[in-house]
């Protein structure tokens, strides 16, 4: 209604000024005279200035005839589309300048604006293979998804143009949270563009939220195939996939075929810990203790971890706790600075009930990295060596506020999870979980201060004082001095 008001009063306005503009030129004195074949022509202000009009107007019309009759004679000698390409010509153009303006109005982010170019472009040019993409893609930004997945269903019908269809009905989906609709998508998209990096890393995605590693593991074969993907990587996500796949077989009670997955998956990543604790217990039930004891510290050398400590507990389960610590240095030679490593011995002292040992093997690590874990170790020794209760609380209360230590960490989102998954939970990025400290105020507890209750007992950790605040956290004295009258 605005639009149409603003038009009428242009209108008005311009026939207003040209009623004025030719009332000054009647009454404008002076002229002009023509002379022609004998003939003279006397003509007024007004009369040259339509002279001058009808001129510009007759060679304009002349050069058209002259491009008709061109169009023409082409037609008479053989061009059977010559003069249907001349009528075409203008359309053509208004089409191409309404395409390229709904293009330049896309990329400033006026969607209204490029969705009615696109139908003005589609009324010339008749290319919807061009004009129904401007106009999808116009619909998504103004979140007129309707009228986009219409338009993209409609992409489907040409050749040229399915994969594009497929792709944005695909996205659609996602949007819309409907994953099992997006993976049969992302399946189709993939057929037809086997080397569309975006495409490879969707249906990734999508086929390892919906735990297929098999299918995962093809794609990701693609993208190193495609060279998309370096080896490297490559090699350490395909043991990712091939340890997801060794669960699910466990799963499902098929003990040999996991156990030489979870092999296979260590093989192609010796470092990845959850592939080397499952392949050392394959081998542990097979009863090769060599070989889970190479595997097991192959891993701890690179990266020391508490799970592979329990797994390699598990090779000699009813040895004594001399025998336990004898065993453990040969997982430990090479790591002695580590912090892990430095708290895996004091637990191994402590079990032997050698206190002072264990007091040691933690050295000065509750000084320059203290974290809960190393600070829970130390009231286990204090009250094993006969401290007071005191003491034993004064250590408990700082494990309390303690960092909590590496943990995995998702590095995609920094979400904390309690155990290794191939797959983030909070933002579902695949191969993200790093075993590493998180940020400070995280309060996630990691393995090892479960042992609380078994070191200083149930009653003293229910009785255990709980500070309001970290930083008004105090040592409280069990038994303070009566008061004074």
């Amino acid at each position: 209604m605005l639009w149409s008001l603003i038009k009428i009063i242009a209108f008005v306005a311009a026939v207003i000024a040209l009623t004025y503009g030719a009332t000054q030129l009647a009454d404008f004195e002076g002229g002009a005279t023509i002379g022609f074949a004998g003939v003279e022509f006397t003509l007024s202000t007004l009369e040259m200035v339509f002279a001058l009009v009808a001129l510009a107007v007759s060679v304009w019309l002349g050069l058209k005839l002259l491009a008709f009759l061109v169009a023409g004679f082409k037609f008479l000698n053989g061009d059977e589309t010559a003069i249907s390409r001349y009528f075409d010509r203008n359309r053509e153009r208004k089409g191409y300048e309404a395409l390229s303006e709904g293009m330049m109005a896309l990329a400033s982010g006026e969607g209204h604006l490029a969705m009615a170019k696109a139908s003005r472009a589609d009324k010339f040019l008749k290319q919807p293979e061009l004009t129904n993409l401007l106009t999808a893609q116009a619909a998504e930004m103004t979140g007129d998804h309707r009228k986009a997945e219409e338009t993209y269903k409609k992409l489907l019908q040409d050749d040229r143009t399915r994969f594009v269809g497929v792709r944005g009905i695909m996205k659609q989906k996602l949007s819309e949270g409907d994953t099992t609709t997006a993976l049969a998508l992302a399946q189709k998209a993939f057929a037809l563009k086997p080397k569309h990096e975006e495409t490879q890393d969707v249906l990734l995605r999508l086929q390892a939220e919906k735990a297929d590693w098999a299918g995962a593991r093809q794609t990701l074969g693609a993208k190193l195939k495609a060279g998309n993907l370096p080896r490297d990587v490559h090699k350490r996500r395909d043991a990712v996939l091939a340890l997801s796949e060794a669960r699910d077989i466990m799963d499902a009670g098929k003990t040999i075929e996991a156990r030489e997955a979870a092999v296979e998956a260590n093989r192609l990543s010796p470092d990845l810990i959850p592939a080397a604790v499952m392949a050392a217990r394959s081998y542990i039930v097979a009863d090769n203790a060599r070989y889970a004891t190479r595997v097991l510290t192959k891993t701890w050398n690179v990266q020391p971890h508490p799970d592979i400590a329990t797994a390699f507990a598990e090779i000699a389960p009813d040895e004594t706790a001399q025998e336990r610590l004898k065993r453990f240095r040969t997982l430990t030679k090479t790591t002695q600075d580590h912090p892990e490593t430095k708290m895996l011995l004091a637990e191994l002292h402590i079990a032997a009930e050698d206190f002072p040992a264990a007091k040691r093997a933690l050295g000065d690590l509750n000084d320059t990295d203290p974290t809960a874990r190393s600070l829970t170790l130390m009231a286990a020794i204090e009250r094993g060596a006969g401290a007071e209760d005191s003491v034993v609380r004064g250590w408990l209360t700082r494990a309390l506020t303690a960092p909590r230590g590496p943990q995995w960490l998702c590095e995609n989102c920094q979400h904390i999870h309690a155990t290794w998954a191939p797959t983030c939970t909070n933002c579902g990025a695949f191969d993200t979980l790093a075993w590493k400290t998180p940020p400070a105020g995280e309060v996630a507890m990691p393995s090892g201060v479960e042992m609380l209750p078994l070191i200083v007992g149930q009653d003293a950790v229910q009785n255990l004082p709980v500070p309001i605040d970290a930083s008004d956290a105090e040592i409280i004295d069990p038994d303070p001095a009566p008061p004074r009258d």
